[in-house]
């Protein structure tokens, strides 16, 4: 029965997820205006906005002028309350459990996020982190959070800047080639970003959550999860040969979490 209520809960918490999803992206207050129809702007009553059976009721449909309401709507709302009770159920109702919970749910929303806009906001991803680091259960647990979180932003920078010189640098040899009187003195290469700012931030939190060996495995499994859809869009047009990387690396972390048993002794016994 408590576990109804932490699914309850949870359900809650996406709901106020969906409107933080929706806005924050927008440079939008997620608290004013009130919840509303998008498309008729009719203030939403509270019997509206009672997570997934509203949805439900109303048919998918808002009350006032039938526009179809987004699958996102529920989606999000259930996946918070699975998100919810499948932590509850490994680690136990606790205050930690509840800031792993949360570490999710905003690892749910920057996935979102970053699928739809790519784009990550530095509100949630510095959320995200703050919810690892208060995850632990001690006060040693959350220093060793704290290096970990440290060392994984740290290498993470430090690829960053290495893949972006050497990427960087292919392109200037390539412009340096084509090079004439007339152009010499212009810069004609762009300077290539090997992965995102908020990257870092992501695996920061990882690490956070983790911890060393099992990041590390995290990492690889979004690497391996992300090899398919980049193989799928290798031959289309810049711009959709951008795949969001955030939303591999969130469910990788959760598969990660979730076995984390398992891979441990898996990866001991690799390297025993």
């Amino acid at each position: 029965m408590e576990l109804f209520f932490v699914f309850i809960f949870g359900t809650l918490i996406g709901s106020f997820l969906n409107v933080v999803i929706l806005r924050i992206p927008k440079d939008e207050s997620i608290a004013f205006p009130a919840s509303h129809c998008f498309t008729c702007d009719t203030p939403l009553k509270p019997w509206h906005n009672i997570p997934l059976f509203s949805w439900i009721f109303l048919r998918g449909k808002c009350a006032f002028c039938k526009t179809p309401i987004s699958l996102q709507y529920p989606a999000i709302e259930l996946l918070s309350g699975v998100i919810f009770f499948i932590i509850a159920y490994k680690m136990g109702i606790s205050i930690s459990s509840a800031f792993t919970a949360l570490t999710f749910l905003m690892l749910l929303a920057l996935s979102m996020i970053d699928f739809r806009y790519k784009m990550a906001p530095d509100s949630l991803n510095l959320l995200a982190l703050v919810f690892a680091l208060l995850s632990a259960y001690s006060l040693d647990m959350l220093v060793l959070n704290f290096k970990n979180a440290l060392l994984f932003a740290g290498a993470f920078t430090l690829l960053r800047f290495s893949l972006s010189y050497i990427l960087t640098s292919s392109a200037y040899r390539a412009a340096k080639k084509s090079e004439t009187s007339w152009t010499k003195y212009y810069h004609r290469y762009p300077f290539i970003e090997a992965m995102g700012e908020a990257d870092i931030m992501i695996a920061a939190t990882m690490g956070a959550l983790l911890g060393l060996k099992l990041t590390l495995f995290a990492i690889f499994l979004a690497a391996v999860l992300a090899l398919p859809v980049m193989l799928m869009v290798m031959n289309r047009s810049s711009e959709e040969q951008r795949v969001p990387f955030i939303p591999f690396l969130a469910l990788a972390t959760f598969i990660t979490y979730l076995f984390d048993s398992q891979i441990y002794n898996y990866l001991e016994n690799l390297y025993a």
